[in-house]
């Protein structure tokens, strides 16, 4: 007879990304026994490569633990590039065919995604707001939200173990200006029949009261741009239509036409129209032809807030833009939040604007509200937990310390019971009191180039290595006896002395410490490449830690004659 405890149909949760950091997410939700469960997925994101991770543009949860499982569909909640921009690139690592839901926004953006890595773009669905789906033994409902782009959305999960709401990313927004309002109707009527666990979004649970209002934002737009002369350019995040909807009014209203500068601005508005969130005729001026405008007549709307390299705003403040141009006594307004680790390049942004004369605006200089944030404050956490009073609080979203804390929170408000989550917990929900009962293999992959590969390549390993300490190469050539035809021959990159370069002398404590490493080896290991490459190489990186007090990477290349 099997065991029963072994056939006993669990329901677990797995985050595999978006536990203690703020993007990347991609989470799970098993059923059944553990050797036979079937799965549901949620959110397939992306994060963005840092200066520790040179070449590196785009980082994505490893989801290797789900590949071969029974994956019944992946439900995308809403459309930023942290939910869903690893979908290309994840999906076929999957070897499913399940099905891929998501409203007509999202839809929009993802089918490019898709088409752009090669995957079946008939697997995506496009479902309509408060649609129900099922799938394996899960029922999923999208619950409206708000949030800081079209269509938001919670999912209610429904299982025959109880009920999750997995809310995405969210805020309470009372005058969102696109889309619908948070349904509080819906959230309450789970709560009355009783939801199990609420896996829910931490960014903001450090903040006091609310986001706010996107509306609130519009009438600050009008009344900041009305004042403005010159040229005007702002920049904000792109895929929030709301606020891209509110510039675009506060320019008509004082006077000026817009012009869409950067790729993803042209992307979310031509999403946003062909499903009817925009007008369908809404027209702006080519960037060929805006600047023969007058400047008090037109209005730049601008990709770049966060300063990155190649985005539009950097390019104009380069001065490297093909068509558009800012100057003196022009001005930029930043209707965004500077995101923690984007200082350097936001405030290298602003002070090369600044050192044109280029007036610039920030939130946080003036009186007009310009920018909100799309994630819930502790106010917004607490009416939350009232409407929906689950059991058990999972906090997700977040760095450790948001976790901890909105766990904390959440004890506060009464809930029964609240989990700390890191990516890879493995979290059993149902039978039995909901605990973490298992570390599943986690971590990253990085999209280096055209291929997505582990964090801990050799490859990637080396090159943060040469980006913080240089290189030393050192050849040698050697006969069939082992007696030496040439070298070392030293070569260097990323080493300098103060005047900027390496003095050929400067070298010369590396030609010895490799000569006489080499007249050391005894004739019999010369014919070992290994021997050669690991004693040369440990004199090299103690004369360079001596003469330049850095340790870079060596290679030491043998050649034979």
């Amino acid at each position: 007879m099997p065991d029963s405890a072994a056939t006993t149909d669990e329901l677990v949760f797995l985050p595999l990304g978006g536990c203690g950091e703020i993007g990347m997410n991609l989470n799970a939700y098993g059923y059944g026994p553990p050797h036979d469960r079937r799965w549901i997925i949620v959110d397939v994101g992306v994060t963005f490569g840092g200066m520790d991770t040179p070449g590196v543009d785009l980082i994505c949860a490893d989801p290797a633990y789900l590949v071969g499982e029974t994956i019944e569909a992946v439900f995308l909640t809403h459309a930023h590039e942290d939910h869903i921009g690893a979908i290309g690139l994840l999906y076929p690592m999957l070897r499913t065919k399940a099905p891929i839901y998501a409203t007509p926004f999202t839809a929009e953006l993802v089918r490019g995604k898709m088409l752009e890595r090669g995957v079946d773009t008939r697997l995506l669905k496009t479902i309509s707001l408060e649609a129900t789906v099922k799938a394996g033994p899960f029922s999923v409902r999208y619950v409206t939200l708000t949030h800081s782009i079209p269509e938001p959305n919670a999912l209610a999960i429904d299982t025959p173990a109880g009920l999750i709401l997995h809310t995405g990313d969210w805020k309470i927004d009372p005058e969102p200006l696109v889309g619908a309002k948070t349904d509080i109707a819906g959230l309450t009527a789970l709560g009355d029949r009783g939801v199990l666990a609420m896996v829910c979004d931490s960014t903001n649970v450090f903040e006091n009261g609310e986001a706010g209002s996107e509306d609130t934002v519009r009438k600050g737009l009008i009344d900041l741009i009305a004042k403005q002369t010159g040229a005007v350019a702002v920049t904000t995040f792109a895929s929030n239509v709301a606020r891209v909807k509110s510039i675009i009014e506060a320019a008509n209203l004082a006077g000026r036409d817009v012009c869409l500068v950067g790729r993803s601005m042209h992307k979310i508005t031509d999403a946003a129209k062909s499903v009817g969130i925009l007008p369908a005729n809404l027209e702006f001026v080519d960037e060929s032809e805006a600047g023969y405008l007058p400047p008090e007549n037109i209005l730049y709307l601008c990709t770049g807030s966060q300063g990155e390299a190649n985005a539009a705003l950097t390019r104009i403040a380069r001065g490297d833009h093909r068509n558009v141009s800012l100057s003196e006594n022009d001005t930029v307004i930043f209707s965004s939040r500077l995101i923690p680790g984007n200082e350097t390049s936001v405030y290298a942004l602003q002070n090369s604007l600044a050192e044109q004369g280029i007036r610039i605006i920030t939130p946080r200089m003036i009186p007009e509200p310009i920018h909100v944030s799309g994630h819930p404050c502790r106010d917004e956490l607490r009416r939350m937990y009232q409407w929906v009073r689950p059991q058990v609080a999972i906090p997700v979203h977040g760095e450790r310390r948001h976790i901890m804390e909105h766990a904390a929170y959440a004890k506060s408000l009464q809930v029964k019971s609240a989990l700390m989550p890191r990516n890879g917990s493995l979290i059993r929900l149902a039978p039995g009191e909901p605990e973490i009962v298992d570390e599943v293999p986690s971590g990253r992959l990085l999209l280096d180039g055209a291929r997505l590969v582990p964090e801990a390549a050799e490859g990637l390993i080396q090159r943060r290595r040469l980006s913080v300490s240089g290189l030393i190469m050192a050849t040698v050539c050697l006969d069939e006896s082992g007696a030496v035809v040439d070298g070392p021959v030293i070569a260097v990159k990323g080493l300098s002395e103060s005047d900027g370069r390496v003095a050929d002398e400067s070298l010369e404590p590396l030609d010895e410490a490799a000569a006489r490493a080499l007249e050391g080896i005894k004739r019999r290991d010369r014919h070992d490449d290994e021997v050669i490459e690991k004693v040369v190489g440990r004199a090299l990186r103690k004369a360079c830690e001596a003469e330049f007090g850095i340790r870079p990477l060596i290679e030491v290349i043998v050649l034979r004659s």
